[in-house]
């Protein structure tokens, strides 16, 4: 089992920044590929970014390419998510999520892949 803890939400303004934290225990983090989702009301939890074990392996939705950067800190086993240039359309539950992966260059877009939540932390973007 891999338990994971979300950090870092709040309501932040439009063009502000905001980092995400998302802390694991209970396995060696090193072994997991990472990912965030975001969830807002009324829709589906939707991909956002992925990191493979090894970091310089990363992907990003479209909406959010540019803006925001996916990072891991295998020492403190946490994966980070730093948001720049955030819009109001941001706003949302935000989610990590742990696979266990052999593959080092191996990441997860669909959230069918996870075996492992967060709990979520909330992000909202006021105008």
């Amino acid at each position: 089992q891999v338990q994971l803890v979300e950090s870092g939400g709040g309501t932040v303004q439009a063009g502000g920044s905001q980092t995400l934290s998302c802390a694991a225990s209970g396995r060696t983090f090193s072994n997991y590929a990472m990912g965030w989702f975001r969830q807002a009301p009324g829709k589906e939890r939707e991909f956002i970014a992925a990191i493979a074990r090894i970091s310089t392996r990363t992907v990003y939705a479209d909406s959010v390419r540019g803006r925001f950067t996916i990072s891991r800190d295998n020492a403190k086993n946490t994966v980070y998510l730093q948001m720049n240039s955030l819009k109001p359309e941001d706003t949302a539950v935000y989610f990590c999520a742990a696979v266990e992966r052999v593959n080092l260059f191996t990441y997860e877009t669909s959230k069918t892949n996870y075996d492992y939540w967060g709990q979520g932390t909330q992000v909202t973007i006021s105008a």
